[in-house]
């Protein structure tokens, strides 16, 4: 299929780009994408989370009233879940919440976004461009060429490049990622995709090995 290449103000270069089926036409698996996004959300947590549990309460352990004759419950410790300041029952404890997902799920799960993603009129390829040094202003003019500057968008680069970045940094809308860094919660975010004509070749080759 081919997708015609778009210069940075916007205009038709009259060149066109083409885009393998395998990547951008497959029928996408939503399952697959909702266990990428859920290993993606899972790795950010921090999982620090911890309470103490009667064992790790400080204090005496001395019985705290006698056994009989006192009418009430029997009681021993003060560090019973049961009294304020006692300890948690089965409290949280520190863990780490990541899980692996086979490279195939992986590569399945970024070509059904793609493949969602250009059926419906959401990816756009534009010539390679760079700035001079960092602008926020020339990106954000960028945007309005593109009819994009009230969009969230997603910007995929061949390589890094820290000027253009760097420019976007500021724009709260705006992400800019190379193909290394391209994930499948990021291209879910945005409202348009916006693959850099350099870009477009590696992300091929990295989805159809």
């Amino acid at each position: 299929m081919e997708v015609v290449v778009l210069n940075i103000k916007g205009q038709e270069t009259g060149r066109t780009v083409s885009l393998d089926e395998a990547v951008f036409g497959i029928e996408p698996s939503t399952h697959t994408v909702y266990l990428e996004v859920k290993q993606y959300l899972a790795a950010q947590r921090q999982g620090t989370h911890k309470a103490k549990e009667r064992a790790e309460i400080a204090g005496s352990t001395r019985k705290i009233k006698k056994q009989k004759g006192t009418g009430t419950a029997r009681a021993g410790s003060i560090k019973s879940p049961v009294f304020r300041g006692g300890g948690r029952v089965f409290g949280p404890r520190p863990r780490n919440y990541s899980f692996k997902l086979n490279k195939a799920q992986k590569r399945l799960a970024k070509k059904s976004v793609l493949s969602q993603k250009l059926a419906e009129n959401e990816i756009k390829v534009v010539e390679n461009f760079s700035f001079e040094a960092p602008r926020t202003k020339e990106f954000k003019t960028v945007l309005t060429d593109l009819g994009l500057e009230n969009t969230k968008s997603l910007f995929v680069l061949g390589e890094s490049n820290s000027n253009v970045y760097l420019s976007s940094r500021n724009l709260q809308k705006v992400k800019v990622v190379t193909t290394e860094e391209l994930n499948v919660f990021d291209l879910i975010n945005a409202s348009q995709i916006v693959f850099l004509e350099g870009s477009l070749a590696t992300v091929q080759e990295n989805l159809t090995k």
